[in-house]
């Protein structure tokens, strides 16, 4: 194609155009805007995702974010609180399954906010059993409650940690109804805690995470304190972009030896069940609709860029970028997979 002085002026004003509008936007922006997380610590994923996106936005957006761990409770107040756009939040899919569980503090997202687009993906949760353990893969542990053995899974209630648990049991329930009772819950609270009921025998599985229980699988099997994974939940295409070398021990080839297909945890007679947990923004239900359009706009170039991508995974995040149309289609299917699995399991069990 030959370049012309008219094309290249054409080009030039059609750019000017693209971009006019997250100019106009930006200008409607509050110059500081608050961050607020469904988390309290400043050392966890919530925390250090955020953080990655909030920088990403100041820089894009020429304003400043700042993040701050003020926990669930405290972020949805401070959101309902804030009609001006000046606060918004970051969270997960603890933010509806909290209420699914009827988990105090917790409303409806989708009908108390706005829900925002999504931007990663922490492929990490997962299911693990002591290295001496008589169950080597999910299917022993599900033939083992259909022979009536009780198998004992150590969860934090409510949420993330649960969602694994409750599917274990619709599973059960699938294979042979009845069995699922003997899925039973020890309900804990942190990992550590998680951990300490499988090293004091309280617990037959625990659910835990990539990134905190991968360096117990890493001991010699005969430390009190080695572990092996028999599950993660992260969807096969979502492990298939973590870095080869994985981590720690363990590579990417070995941890989709433990998500679906390849071990298999019916959610229906077709599906295996799966779940990714992944973050993304919430607004409060008055936010000023030209605020969410720049931010979906800034976030669009971000992610055209490329580079936040680097950064999340260097962190061991998945990039997930879905606009907010596309993120409040794809989370509101997601919560009503996951409200049929616990209603499954809560009806005639």
């Amino acid at each position: 194609m030959k370049f012309t002085r008219r094309t290249l002026l054409a080009a030039a004003s059609a750019t000017a155009m693209l971009a006019a509008p997250l100019v106009a936007e930006a200008q409607n922006l509050p110059r500081n805007m608050r961050m607020v997380i469904g988390s309290d610590s400043t050392g966890g994923d919530t925390y250090q995702n955020s953080a990655i996106v909030a920088e990403a936005l100041s820089e894009k957006l020429g304003i400043n974010i700042k993040v701050d761990a003020v926990g669930a409770s405290e972020g949805f107040k401070a959101l309902a609180r804030d009609k001006r756009g000046t606060t918004i939040m970051m969270f997960h899919d603890q933010s509806f399954l909290g209420n699914l569980y009827g988990v105090k503090g917790y409303d409806d997202p989708f009908e108390g906010y706005i829900v925002g687009p999504t931007v990663a993906i922490n492929p990490g949760n997962a299911y693990l059993v002591s290295a001496d353990s008589p169950y080597q893969t999910m299917e022993d542990i599900l033939a083992a409650a259909e022979a009536g053995t009780r198998v004992r899974v150590a969860i934090q209630p409510g949420g993330v940690s649960e969602i694994g648990f409750s599917a274990m049991k619709n599973a059960a329930k699938l294979r042979a109804p009845g069995s699922e009772a003997n899925i039973v819950a020890v309900n804990t609270g942190s990992q550590s805690d998680k951990n300490q009921a499988m090293w004091d025998d309280l617990a037959d599985v625990i659910n835990g995470s990539i990134q905190a229980n991968e360096q117990f699988t890493q001991l010699d099997p005969s430390d009190q304190k080695a572990m092996r994974f028999v599950w993660i939940t992260a969807r096969p295409e979502t492990l298939e972009q973590a870095p080869e070398a994985g981590m720690g021990g363990t590579t990417r080839d070995a941890m989709l030896g433990f998500a679906s297909p390849e071990t298999h945890v019916p959610l229906n007679a077709s599906e295996d069940f799966t779940f990714d947990k992944e973050f993304f923004l919430l607004y409060n239900k008055d936010m000023d609709p030209e605020i969410i359009a720049a931010i979906d706009g800034a976030l669009t170039e971000i992610y055209a860029e490329g580079k936040i991508q680097e950064r999340q995974k260097e962190a061991f995040f998945i990039p997930d970028f879905l606009p907010s149309d596309a993120a409040l289609e794809h989370l509101t299917k997601k919560r009503d997979t996951y409200k049929q699995v616990i209603d499954e399991i809560t009806s005639g069990s």
